[in-house]
């Protein structure tokens, strides 16, 4: 067995952490949205950026498997 594979599956794991990083910003996000609607605008605008920055660690993680899982054979 290769120990690509083994970086690989491993490279996957960053989705496990973002998608709890994920689920844990919405919701702090719709608790503030809850307790001030009128900082909707802001608390959405900076809700994205944190997002799409967490979202960015889960492509990287996914680019590495792939990179590694061809590099193997």
């Amino acid at each position: 067995m290769n120990l690509a594979f083994l970086g690989a599956g491993l490279a996957v794991l960053t989705g496990l952490g973002t998608g709890l990083g994920m689920g844990f910003a919405t919701g702090k996000a719709v608790e503030a949205i809850g307790r001030q609607p009128e900082a909707q605008g802001k608390i959405n605008s900076m809700l994205l950026v944190g997002l799409a920055l967490t979202e960015s660690c889960a492509i990287y993680g996914l680019v590495i498997a792939i990179i590694l899982i061809f590099v193997a054979k």
